[in-house]
């Protein structure tokens, strides 16, 4: 099977001179649910944002499977990154609105993604309102409001108590079981 995308000898020097990655050979195929461990530091947020366009490799290639692969890919950073201006429905209707959708259909898609992650009632409320779960709930709602075919999470429940992020795993393991996107 052909991989939705795949990385071959990629590596990353940053402009000061270190080398973050060498040598990143990788193939992540469609529905694949996958894990880069490695220690604080060590490039994988750095790898995540080369693949969300974010940061171009200094040396290697990534070779996507379809001509707009990359453009259709969600990404959850470590950080909620809501506008603390807009309620959790606008926040997760943001891109479907920036896509064109007409903003009526983009709040009926984002509220049906918010129950989906649990927050059905939570509509209206503004980021200040809401827990640090509930706020990654937010943001995982917005990276999958657009059906992507590629879900990048840069460890963001690392910031959470034991219990949310358990419960937001399996969260997310039910989601990608229900829609197989690519984790």
């Amino acid at each position: 099977m052909t991989p939705l995308v795949a990385l071959r000898g990629v590596a990353k020097r940053h402009a000061g001179g270190t080398l973050a990655l060498d040598g990143i050979d990788l193939a992540v195929g469609q529905g694949d649910f996958l894990a880069l461990l490695g220690p604080s530091g060590c490039g994988k947020s750095t790898l995540l944002r080369m693949l969300a366009g974010l940061d171009a490799p200094s040396a290697g290639t990534l070779a996507w499977a379809a001509v707009d692969a990359r453009s259709d890919l969600g990404f959850v950073f470590q950080e909620p990154t809501l506008m603390p201006w807009a309620s959790a429905l606008r926040n997760v209707a943001l891109p479907l609105e920036l896509a064109g959708m007409k903003r009526r259909e983009a709040e009926d898609r984002a509220a049906e993604w918010l129950a989906r992650v649990g927050l059905k009632g939570f509509e209206r409320a503004y980021p200040r309102a809401l827990s640090g779960g509930m706020k990654m709930r937010v943001s995982i709602a917005r990276a999958l409001v657009t059906h992507p075919r590629l879900l990048l999470m840069d460890e963001p429940f690392a910031a959470l108590d034991e219990i949310t992020r358990f419960r937001l795993n399996d969260d997310l393991r039910q989601l990608w079981q229900a829609e197989r996107f690519t984790v």
